[in-house]
């Protein structure tokens, strides 16, 4: 099959390589059958927002990487209404733009509001590259019928659930919706396209997204692996593994995920790995209003994708669309996403029928496997092999490949990719 592509990943590199890095990232990558993935800007120190700090980002992962790796750059308050950084930044290769409409939880990426966005997308035409959006508005909690009672149980999921309820999804895809009509044909950021990252919602906010593709919004949406796979009313007290932003929703709000994918309404997914130190993740606590949020997953989603889909009668055509096709597209990668003559020969061999434990025995990659959610469950096919460029950098039973980096290529060819083997 087409070697996986993954447009929304963490993996902290540089500053923050006791979270994760570039070696073991891209290891966990390549064993999990993703040949590419594109890092996102923020949880490294400093955060991707200008041309100097993603130079410190391909500093940082030269002659480390098992897989092709490219980067978003940030949307902030601090370039966004500065042209010339912007541009610095995208000219100097980052593959678009990635903002916040919440406080991220890092110090030097705040929030941006509809303003922040408008100024983006209009920058971000004249490139045709897209802007990726955390869509979550605070609101006041005090008015939220479901919180009378109070919040006292912070081992509890549902009061971590009940603090970032689906209005604050909806809210931003509504303010969203503002600008994104600037992306159609004929708009001042025609050329632009919106991207909502980690959708979690599936009723009143997928609502909204598919109003925008009908009016001829430039607008896809992604979710993730955990949102289905897990439900809410399955999280064990304390298990703070679960915690991430958008929250994991119930049950009936993951069968209809499930449904708005299989009918396309949903575009790709993506497996937002977002890995920390396990200190923060407060398990002794069991905290799950302080604890760091994130799900780490890279090694897994293609096992957990299908071990999960195979009930609804998940194809391994929609897998290519999903995991493939589509996150080429998205990400400019043209040479990617398809087993073709003229594309790079990026494929992943697996077995659809083999289970496999993901337990202490099973090798892990990721830098802290035990802070992972999908540890502890029985799964159905096994990676064998990965293929990057045509060259092995993973093979099953045996140890990730020697890296075969020969040089760090930093290519602006819209037909070639911006970091690779």
């Amino acid at each position: 099959m087409p070697g996986l592509i993954d447009v929304h990943a963490h993996l902290d590199d540089p500053g923050r390589t006791e979270w994760e890095g570039f070696p073991s990232g891209t290891k966990s990558a390549a064993a999990g059958g993703i040949t590419t993935l594109i890092d996102m800007p923020l949880n490294s120190f400093p955060s991707t927002v200008s041309e100097e700090t993603l130079k410190l980002k391909i500093e940082a992962a030269e002659e480390k990487i098992y897989v092709d790796v490219g980067f978003w750059g940030g949307l902030v308050p601090e370039n966004a209404f500065n042209a010339s950084m912007l541009e610095g930044l995208l000219s100097a290769g980052a593959l678009g733009l990635k903002s916040f409409m919440c406080p991220s939880g890092i110090n030097d990426f705040p929030m941006t509001n509809a303003s922040h966005i408008k100024e983006g997308l209009s920058i971000l035409a004249k490139y045709k590259r897209p802007l990726l959006v955390h869509s979550e508005i605070q609101q006041d909690l005090e008015s939220n019928s479901e919180l009378k009672d109070g919040i006292d149980n912070v081992r509890s999921y549902s009061t971590y659930l009940k603090s970032r309820p689906p209005s604050w999804e909806e809210a931003a895809i509504r303010e969203l919706l503002t600008v994104t009509k600037d992306t159609r044909a004929g708009g001042p950021a025609e050329g632009a396209h919106l991207h909502i990252v980690h959708l979690s919602d599936a009723s009143s906010s997928l609502d909204l997204v598919k109003e925008a593709k009908s009016s001829g919004d430039s607008i896809t949406v992604e979710t993730c692996p955990h949102y289905l796979a897990f439900s809410a009313e399955e999280i064990p007290a304390g298990d703070t593994r679960f915690k991430c932003a958008p929250p994991i929703r119930d049950a009936a709000n993951r069968e209809k995920l499930w449904e708005a994918l299989l009918e396309g309404q949903i575009d790709m997914l993506s497996s937002d790995h977002s890995p920390s130190v396990p200190e923060l993740k407060l398990f002794d606590e069991g905290d799950f209003i302080r604890a760091w949020g994130g799900i780490s997953s890279l090694q897994f989603v293609l096992p957990v994708t299908w071990s999960y889909g195979r009930k609804y009668g998940v194809t391994l055509e929609q897998l290519v669309s999903w995991w493939s096709e589509r996150p080429a597209k998205l990400s400019g990668q043209e040479l990617k996403g398809a087993i073709a003559v003229g594309k790079h020969a990026d494929i992943v061999v697996w077995e659809p029928e083999i289970e496999f434990d993901l337990d202490e025995n099973y090798p892990v990659y990721h830098k802290h496997p035990s802070i992972s959610a999908y540890m502890g469950t029985r799964l159905s096919g096994k990676v064998l092999a990965t293929f990057v460029r045509g060259n092995l950098v993973f093979k099953e039973g045996h140890d990730i490949m020697p890296r075969l980096l020969v040089e760090l290529r930093f290519l602006q060819d819209e037909k070639d990719e911006l970091l690779g083997l």
